[in-house]
């Protein structure tokens, strides 16, 4: 596993490296796969923020944490990356047990009067399936895709109702 921490408007001590890299180690244990370990600590007035981004088979899994101090934000994080952790393991499980495919409607999504923030990340072709798992497992309300069935750039996202909606575009 390979780890890279970094640091924003703060200097990296040693024993802040080890006390990171030590926490981050121990998910190897769970999971064997994980090729790629992001760390990135900041401080901003008095919060302190540890993010964390898990590589494993492609799929990302992230968390953060903001306290008072960069000791507890990292003990913070690692808390929350082993609930997610232990949340992706027994989805993979249940996943290859269970091959039942169910998929939603699909609806247009809300446009957006602003860009206030812009994001990149490489997508990985999956199935509506593996997205949804990726959504939940992100707690995000909304995912982007490659469809490995038809090659296309697909949305899935959460409907108020509880359920997923996919937006598909046409050819």
């Amino acid at each position: 596993m390979n780890i890279i921490i970094n640091c924003k408007q703060m200097d990296l001590t040693n024993t802040l490296k080890e006390y990171a890299e030590d926490k981050i180690s121990r998910f190897s244990k769970y999971l064997n796969n994980i090729t790629e370990a992001n760390v990135i600590l900041s401080v901003e007035k008095y919060r302190h923020k540890a993010e964390v981004h898990l590589k494993v088979n492609g799929s990302l899994i992230q968390a953060e944490s903001i306290t008072g101090e960069m000791y507890s934000s990292i003990d913070e994080v690692m808390e929350k990356l082993a609930r997610q952790v232990r949340k992706h393991k027994d989805k993979t499980v249940s996943h290859r047990k269970s091959k039942s495919k169910t998929e939603p409607m699909p609806v247009s999504g809300d446009t957006v009067p602003s860009i206030i923030k812009n994001k990149s990340y490489d997508i990985k072709p999956m199935s509506v399936e593996e997205a949804g798992m990726q959504m939940d497992l992100l707690d995000k309300t909304f995912f982007v895709f490659t469809n490995a069935s038809s090659g296309n750039i697909n949305v899935l996202y959460k409907r108020s109702d509880g359920n997923f909606g996919l937006i598909e575009p046409l050819k």
